[in-house]
């Protein structure tokens, strides 16, 4: 069998480039845990709606409250009921009639007569609930020209983009502060 040639070893060539580009690349990151992301997502939600709230206290609206947003929101233009509002929100509707009474003692909403049902009696908002959503609108916009500025407007649309691919439409629902909340 001396005659019998051995098959050479394939060899790199760029041996010492492709060294050298081994040490001088940083190594890929790790990936992060999967229970940062809600964690980072709640809280850029937090930081929003923080601001919001500290601004709207500069504007006159001291005593709103994060879930007195959502009620407001769940009672929209229209006006809603005890049990409407409880279900917007995923509460109960004794629960609703709390975060109602507590709306009508701040002067954002007031009770009224159901036009469509003398039986029912709707939650409205008032003026000074208008105002504190209106106000909530203009401060949401200056915090995402906030964001903008800080990671720049491109990066900012494809977050927003990203995360409207990734949320289900049905997920822009009121009842987040029922949900927290566990009731």
């Amino acid at each position: 069998m001396d005659n019998m040639v051995d098959e050479p070893v394939p060899q790199n060539v760029n041996q010492v480039v492709e060294s050298r580009k081994a040490l001088s690349e940083p190594p890929a990151a790790p990936e992060p845990p999967g229970y940062e992301l809600p964690l980072l997502l709640f809280a850029g939600f937090r930081s929003l709606i923080d601001k919001l709230h500290a601004e709207l206290a500069r504007q006159g609206h001291a005593d709103v409250r994060p879930a007195h947003g959502f009620a407001m929101q769940a009672i929209g233009m229209d006006g809603a009921t005890a049990s409407d509002l409880g279900r917007r929100l995923g509460v109960s509707k004794q629960a609703a009639g709390k975060t109602a009474d507590r709306l009508l003692a701040l002067g954002y909403a007031e009770r009224a007569d159901d036009p469509a049902d003398a039986r029912r009696k709707l939650i409205r908002l008032t003026p000074h609930g208008l105002d504190a959503l209106s106000r909530s609108a203009a401060i949401f916009d200056a915090l995402r020209a906030e964001w903008a500025q800080v990671i720049g407007p491109d990066r900012l649309r494809d977050l927003e983009s990203a995360l409207r691919t990734v949320t289900p439409q049905e997920s822009f629902r009121l009842d987040a502060a029922g949900w927290l909340g566990g009731a």
